[in-house]
């Protein structure tokens, strides 16, 4: 291991009166589910909206100050990029950040303000990353990688020097997996204070270079690249932090997108708390496979700077996904009142109507026939079934 509990510890005075010590909320929904106390790492209310001001200070503060004069540069989808701003504007350093040309608005609008100059550039952070190298070596601007450093997995690991004082009987610690750097950092401080301690990592099944990584001993670029978890979106893992986990045999499982849909919509139910997609893996880790992990669980919540936009839809997908939205495709006689009779049945279940479509041009359709798509929100799995059967039973030819 290149990063100790020594580093970390130094990094957390650094970061003394820098950042929030963020607090841990039991979540009593998770609990019920997991069947073992679960508490949640609130890392979302840190400064900048995620854990990243604390590895990119730390790395930045200890520049020297012929390096913080000439500036510094990074490649981030967001978090590191509102980090990396920050800590410029806190030690006055200028910032150049490339990030890629999909970034969700609200990041990047954040990144300005901080103050860093933002270029658009490639399709991922990892595309991002050569123009930030390339930058670095034509300006003489020092490059501020997102992950793979040591003072940067030091700051990261500062986290875990909290949960241990707030949670001292913790068993497991899940964390969100991109490049891998706030996992090096929770294992670099865990492995020497409490060995006991298990930490599990977890990546968007869409974008998971670890698991096949671990499994080939050495970082491999992942197959595919395709999550609405940005924030944990990395081609390929860190030398650093790789070494570090691969080491330490830390397990790192994979969640789908319906997963992370669904744990978004859970903590703000429940929890009272947004988060973002990637913010939120370690909870879907737990939600998919209730009972596996031995309690205390603390889940890392590592950022919460959503787009609204893609709030609405994860929104949207996690109530599908939790059986709270219906689809209904049917067949209705082409007569009068008889979509406002099917309206009415509905009403009868208790659903509440979203949308309503009325088609009477499809080839498929008898000259007497309409073809009827409705959404309508449930209150669960059962109630779906149960407006099903009611249908049914009413007679009506549901397609789909």
């Amino acid at each position: 291991m290149t990063t100790t509990l020594a580093d970390v510890r130094a990094a957390a005075e650094l970061l003394d009166g820098i950042v929030e010590r963020t607090p841990v909320e039991t979540s009593r929904a998770l609990t019920e589910i997991a069947g073992t106390p679960v508490l949640l790492k609130c890392e979302n209310l840190q400064r900048a909206g995620s854990f990243k001001i604390r590895g990119a200070y730390v790395r930045m503060s200890r520049l020297s100050d012929e390096e913080k004069a000439r500036g510094v540069v990074a490649a981030s989808a967001g978090n590191h990029a509102q980090g990396v701003a920050l800590a410029a504007r806190l030690l006055g350093i200028e910032a150049m950040v490339f990030m890629p040309v999909e970034v969700a608005l609200p990041k990047l609008a954040a990144t300005r303000e901080y103050g860093a100059r933002v270029e658009l550039v490639g399709h991922s952070v990892d595309e991002a990353l050569v123009h930030a190298r390339a930058y670095a070596e034509q300006t003489g601007a020092v490059l501020i990688h997102p992950f793979d450093h040591d003072d940067v997995i030091a700051g990261q690991g500062t986290i875990a020097l909290e949960i241990l004082e707030q949670v001292p009987d913790v068993a497991t610690i899940v964390v969100p997996i991109g490049g891998g750097g706030l996992a090096a950092g929770v294992v670099a401080a865990v492995r020497e204070l409490r060995p006991d301690v298990r930490v599990v990592g977890v990546q968007a099944s869409g974008a998971a270079a670890y698991p096949v990584s671990l499994a080939a001993g050495e970082p491999v670029p992942a197959a595919e690249m395709r999550t609405m978890a940005d924030g944990i979106a990395v081609g390929t893992p860190g030398v650093a932090p790789f070494q570090i986990l691969h080491d330490a045999g830390v397990e790192v499982r994979t969640v789908a997108e319906e997963d992370l849909s669904r744990a978004v919509l859970l903590v703000a139910e429940r929890a009272k708390l947004l988060v973002e997609p990637s913010g939120a893996a370690a909870v879907a880790a737990l939600m998919a496979a209730p009972g596996e992990l031995e309690g205390p669980v603390v889940a890392i919540l590592s950022g919460g700077n959503i787009d609204p936009q893609v709030l609405l839809r994860v929104v949207r997908h996690g109530l599908a996904s939790a059986g709270r939205f219906l689809w209904l495709h049917l067949r209705i006689d082409d007569r009068p009142f008889a979509l406002a009779d099917l309206l009415r049945d509905l009403a009868s279940t208790g659903c509440n109507v979203m949308h309503v479509s009325h088609v009477r041009t499809q080839v498929e359709l008898a000259v007497d026939e309409v073809a009827i798509e409705v959404q309508v929100e449930t209150k669960g799995p059962d109630h779906c079934a149960a407006v099903l059967h009611h249908l049914r039973t009413a007679g009506y030819r549901l397609t789909d």
